[in-house]
């Protein structure tokens, strides 16, 4: 009871706010908001007439930095959802900044002291009381730990938490009304995006999963000279709190100063389309919150600048299908092969199978053509797959979030590198960059380092497959499979029973065979070279690939 009169108030103060802007046109038609009619009567005087003349996405922007954090932060997520959501107000909301007023520094050096159970005197040399920065989630403090190595220490807000829960249930209770009242609501799933919304909230309060994000992608660019992730301090990191090197360099939105310091602004815009690719087609990982304001550029080498990338909270990957399908789609796009690219769609189960692929063929095209018409230093990926999620939404697309995250970070890259070099030219870069990583990971080495990963668990399986069937075959001819079945049926099961045994031992064997080959063609260039093992090796990885043929057919 207690918690729903605290749903009632938290919902009559927030239809003030939208009556005080003027927002009732977004939901009183749908029925959704009744407290706003509420909010009219009690505070006739918090309506601010002269809000009706300013655009719908500025008083949305404005009235969700007064809800407070977790509104500011879901704006920005449906800032993403251009599939979805009007251009205009898709542009206001990106402009909301999460930025609020920090908390005292003591309360700060406080739950460092807890956490991680010293003094901070103890743990570092320095430790700044004011903060670099403060977010709804977390604030940022400069330190330097003892041996003279300069940190950031992020330290998660205090009480934010219940704050968020309070705020996310009802956004689910508001979600849930417009699922059963509004009309496009069982296609939009409002409550399914909360759901996805929350999942992602709660996640960026753990700071060991964002120390495991940066971690990750620093492996993944180690030595790299294009992008540079500072280092995690593992032993000072606890849930609340994260330390992490600091590093210096020029925001990438300061392009005066850039220019300055004399940079090679189409060679570093060239780099972001690079490591973009790399990060997602060759790693399946990629940095998902990639506007500037998380973005440095390293200048000591002005002609070969790199970047630095901050704030790890939001990192994404697709599940290997999913990446299989959208890297194929790329490669269609690129070659304006749209006829594969709706073939992909079907196969990919982003459209229901009983979709013409005629037609959905059509809609690509439609879609496609107008843009590559114009200049390809105008050609943007990112919008192109945009209004095809939008196309295929008219074909009941059914996309995951990840798919959503990857095409607003695409939008976030492609204007960056306009940013810096507005001639440039995506097409240029990203095709050749994603041949190269696609080549590369489907040639013959990644295949034969697969196969070594897969073949021990092949074999282990092998020797139970004969008890197996046997126990399949005994079940079916004593009637315990299924009292349905006829002689016939039986017959043809036994007979593709023993095919299927067939194959398998077939596939082992094939499966040895090529591993074979292939260990005896990378002794070429060891000791053994002299005994010509790589001819006997390419033999073997030809047997093996015959075998295979043949069991397929």
């Amino acid at each position: 009871m207690i918690h729903t009169l605290r749903q009632f108030a938290r919902l009559l103060k927030i239809s003030t706010i939208l009556a005080r802007y003027r927002l009732d046109e977004f939901l009183e038609a749908t029925h959704l908001y009744r407290p706003m009619r509420l909010a009219r009567v009690l505070a006739p005087w918090a309506t601010d007439k002269e809000m009706a003349g300013r655009p719908r996405g500025e008083r949305l922007r404005l009235a969700l930095t007064e809800m407070g954090p977790v509104f500011v932060k879901f704006g920005q997520i449906v800032s993403t959802r251009r599939d979805l959501v009007p251009a205009d107000i898709a542009d206001e909301l990106a402009l909301l900044q999460d930025q609020v007023p920090p908390f005292p520094g003591a309360e700060a050096r406080a739950i460092v002291e807890r956490e991680l159970e010293q003094p901070v005197a103890e743990l570092f040399s320095h430790f700044d009381m004011q903060p670099l920065a403060s977010a709804s989630i977390a604030q940022v403090h400069a330190a330097t730990l003892p041996d003279g190595r300069e940190v950031v220490v992020k330290v998660v807000r205090p009480g934010v938490r219940q704050q968020l829960r309070r705020d996310i249930d009802l956004l689910l209770t508001i979600a849930g009304f417009a699922e059963k009242h509004w009309e496009s609501g069982p296609r939009v799933k409002p409550t399914g995006f909360v759901r996805e919304f929350e999942t992602f909230v709660f996640d960026e309060l753990d700071m060991y999963r964002e120390a495991s994000n940066a971690s990750m992608l620093r492996n993944n660019f180690l030595g790299s000279k294009e992008l540079y992730i500072p280092e995690i301090y593992w032993p000072y990191c606890r849930e609340p709190v994260l330390v992490m090197e600091r590093v210096y360099g020029v925001p990438v939105s300061d392009i005066a100063q850039l220019k300055k310091r004399g940079v090679n602004l189409e060679r570093l815009a060239k780099r972001g389309i690079r490591v973009f690719y790399t990060q997602v087609f060759r790693d399946n990982l990629f940095h998902a919150d990639m506007h500037p304001g998380n973005i440095l550029v390293d200048v000591s080498n002005p002609e070969d600048a790199s970047f630095i990338a901050l704030d790890f909270g939001i990192v994404a990957s697709l599940t290997p299908r999913d990446l299989y399908y959208i890297s194929e789609n790329f490669i269609a796009l690129f070659n304006r092969n749209y006829r594969r690219v709706a073939q992909l769609h079907v196969d990919a189960g982003w459209v229901p199978p009983g979709t013409r692929v005629e037609e959905l063929e059509a809609a690509v095209r439609a879609v496609g053509e107008p843009n590559f018409a114009r200049p390809l230093s105008e050609v943007s990926f990112g919008l192109l797959m945009l209004k095809l999620f939008q196309v295929a939404y008219r074909f009941k697309l059914n996309i995951q979030p990840q798919l959503i995250m990857l095409q607003k970070t695409l939008l976030n890259i492609e204007g960056l590198g306009r940013e810096l070099y507005p001639a440039l030219d995506v097409l240029a870069v990203a095709k050749p960059e994603l041949e190269t990583i696609l080549r590369e990971k489907h040639g013959l080495d990644q295949a034969a380092k697969d196969l070594r990963e897969r073949l021990p668990g092949w074999l282990s399986k092998a020797p139970d497959m004969p008890g197996l069937l046997h126990d399949y075959l005994k079940q079916a001819t004593t009637g315990q499979l299924t009292s349905r079945m006829d002689s016939a049926e039986l017959g043809q099961l036994r007979a593709n029973l023993k095919q299927s045994q067939r194959r398998t031992q077939g596939t082992i064997v094939a499966a040895v065979v090529l591993l074979g080959g292939t260990i005896l063609t990378g002794l070429e260039t060891g000791p053994w070279r002299f005994l010509g093992l790589s001819t006997i090796g390419l033999v073997f990885l030809l047997t093996g690939a015959w075998l295979l043929f043949r069991l397929r057919k």
